[in-house]
């Protein structure tokens, strides 16, 4: 065979591998259930964790068993000794557990990006391993409890510390810290009193370090590394949520909503999928909250926008600071009563932008669900307008809105005029419904305002930090790399110059030893590098701003060169404005199943995707599947949960929150 013809067959396997991979992260395979939407590669993951941890319990409870009763002892002693084993083995495994049980909240962690699974998926992981491993670790402190109370002697058991061997106390005291974020974790109870769950939860630490102290050093590093791993991105979210953010705007809309502009360094980098976290000191220095960006990379360098709809009072304040702020300088007074603070962390989510790779796009939103799809949008139509790489050629949009002052949300969106060029290569399509309104407005005589207050501007001192999420990949490993040695570094002293000169041999002592080499690692000489780190994007971000300057002024004159030869006439570019391709619909809301019926036969055979709000999910996905699968010669999957995206060459269904855009 020619080598050309290998080089083709290898490349026509190896897309036949990604793709088939693809498809088992996207195919849904439980839909309605205690995990929700579970994908295939999902699903094999439960399945092997259950058998793992069934097999694990029944061969080390037969076999202890059957090795009690070869020996010749009383029963109560018998009883008491395979409660004791049991436990034990609880506890090792429910320690396997805690291996994976940190991986998936790293929120920037490198084996989440490198799996391409963006933290907003992950947590659901985290979600069904922190169950299991709790309820595990609460069978081991049962069989202890019920053999301890079978002798009589369970107080001083429970309050036992040794020297050598395991520390009773400790363990009781990191078990009733897990217990309180388990029980506090339950959705009934986080979904009516999410602080509670929130505060609760920030009893990891007394539940880690007295696990450590609990079980001593050796048996404590079989889940040290996730530890580890979470530690390290902790301390660099810590340091980047520390800068206070300039707000290049902050507006009010006429639907109620706010709009935040953030400025940001040039050699930030995110998509139109990324999500970010907000803190406004003035409203509570512990609330961090996530919104969707809004705006797209291409609408420009230096700053990065969201919208945030009205619900509930820390958004109420926010607001409410707004239009103070709004109403003091239409006064021509000052106050710094109408402050903000702000704080970002992240960009978070998929790094690759997953809506250029197919041809045909249908986003479903409700409400301000259409916030990340307006970032694509506008991605979409200057990726066409500059010529850059952009798949999509037919685009529809499904928005379903209660009132229609909501429908001025669209202004968000940086490209308002079509170019004829854009138009020839895009055709875009935005159905909008509004439910709760019979008829236009204007039909009853009500005139609404369309334009937003003109924004405010709040200087902090700074821009967003680049330390986290889609950051520097060379200082990310120099830090990782730094913070690895320096713990090695740390406990290799600690036990030549310490342990042994002290002769410490207790475990709990010697597990706080471990623990504490781990912080040191992180602290001294991982934030030395990220010291250096912050002060090489320092540096960068004063030459950008020299070079923008200067490309501003080139810009400028360009311009004016331009304008003086077309003679300032701009009629003549034919195009359309954004509004104009808006569609809206009175008193009724979207069929799903005829829209996508109609959108799959006007772009029969052609590979395409789908994303919808989460708060319209459940209607898409009921509809997907049917409709695709009907068109003949079409090769389509339906795909629901999961972290990694389809290829282009197949059709997929994606969510969108409110808060972030999540392809899967």
């Amino acid at each position: 065979m020619p080598p050309a013809n290998c080089y083709l067959l290898f490349d026509i396997r190896k897309k036949k591998l990604r793709s088939l991979s693809f498809r088992l992260w996207t195919f849904p395979v439980l839909v309605d259930g205690p995990f929700g939407v579970v994908s295939a590669v999902e699903f094999i993951g439960i399945v092997l964790f259950i058998v793992y941890v069934v097999y694990a319990m029944t061969y080390y409870t037969v076999e202890s068993v059957s090795l009690i009763s070869k020996i010749d002892i009383p029963s109560l002693v018998g009883r008491e000794l395979l409660l004791d084993i049991i436990g034990l083995r609880f506890g090792l495994v429910g320690l396997f557990c805690m291996v994976f049980l940190f991986l998936p909240v790293s929120r920037g962690s490198v084996l989440l990006r490198l799996i391409d699974i963006p933290f907003e998926h992950a947590t659901r992981y985290h979600v069904w391993l922190g169950h299991l491993t709790m309820a595990l670790f609460t069978l081991h402190g049962l069989c202890y409890v019920i053999s301890w109370s079978l002798v009589g002697n369970l107080l001083e058991e429970m309050t036992e510390w040794k020297e050598i061997g395991v520390a009773n106390l400790p363990g009781v005291i990191s078990l009733a810290a897990g217990l309180l974020m388990w029980v506090t974790s339950l959705h009934p109870v986080r979904k009516r009193f999410f602080e509670l769950f929130f505060y609760t939860h920030q009893l990891y630490i007394v539940f880690v370090v007295f696990l450590a102290l609990h079980v001593g050093d050796f048996v404590f590093s079989i889940s040290a590394g996730a530890i580890f791993l979470f530690m390290l991105d902790r301390f660099l979210r810590f340091w980047q949520s520390r800068a206070k953010v300039d707000i290049i705007s902050a507006a009010c809309r006429p639907c109620g909503t706010v709009e935040l502009v953030f400025s940001k360094p040039p050699s930030l980098r995110y998509n139109a999928l990324s999500f970010i976290f907000v803190q406004v000191h003035e409203l509570s220095f512990l609330q961090w909250h996530p919104f969707s960006v809004s705006s797209s990379p291409m609408d420009g360098r230096y700053h990065m926008s969201i919208l945030i709809k009205v619900l509930g009072s820390w958004t109420e304040k926010l607001r409410g600071i707004i239009t103070d702020v709004q109403e003091q300088t239409r006064n021509g007074s000052k106050s710094e009563s109408g402050r903000l603070t702000a704080c970002v962390e992240g960009p978070y989510g998929h790094e690759s932008p997953y809506h250029l790779m197919y041809e045909n796009l249908i986003l479903v939103a409700g409400g301000i669900g259409i916030s990340p799809f307006l970032a694509i949008l506008s991605d979409i139509i200057h990726r066409i307008e500059e010529g850059k790489s952009c798949m999509p050629k037919n685009v529809l949009v499904l928005w379903s809105v209660k009132k229609s002052k909501e429908l001025s949300l669209l202004s968000a969106v940086d490209a308002q005029f079509i170019s004829s060029s854009v138009s020839d290569k895009l055709h875009l399509d935005i159905q909008a419904f509004v439910t709760q309104e019979s008829q236009h407005p204007l039909e009853e005589g009500i005139v609404g305002d369309d334009q937003k207050a003109p924004g405010i501007f709040v200087k902090n001192g700074t821009t967003m930090s680049g330390l986290v999420g889609t950051g520097d990949n060379f200082w990310a490993a120099m830090y990782f790399a730094a913070s690895t040695l320096g713990f090695v570094l740390a406990y290799a002293l600690a036990q030549v110059y310490y342990v042994r000169r002290f002769h410490v041999v207790a475990w709990w002592h010697l597990g706080l030893v471990f623990t504490l080499c781990m912080a040191g690692g992180v602290v001294l000489p991982g934030g030395l590098v990220v010291l250096l780190w912050h002060l090489s994007e320092k540096r960068k971000l004063e030459n950008d701003r020299w070079d923008a300057s200067v490309q501003q002024h080139h810009a400028e004159e360009e311009a004016e060169q331009t304008t003086n030869a077309a003679g300032g006439d701009h009629a003549a570019a034919s195009g359309v404005s954004l509004a104009a391709m808006q569609t809206t619909r009175y008193g009724c809301r979207p069929q799903f199943e005829a829209e996508f019926a109609a959108f799959a036969e006007r772009v029969a055979g052609q590979q395409g995707g789908v994303a919808a709000d989460v708060a319209c999910w459940c209607a898409v996905l009921r509809v997907c599947r049917p409709v695709w699968r009907g068109n003949a010669g079409r090769r389509t999957s339906a795909a629901a949960g999961g972290g990694a995206a389809p290829p282009p060459s197949s059709t997929s269904t994606a969510t969108a929150s409110t808060s972030r855009c999540m392809y899967i």
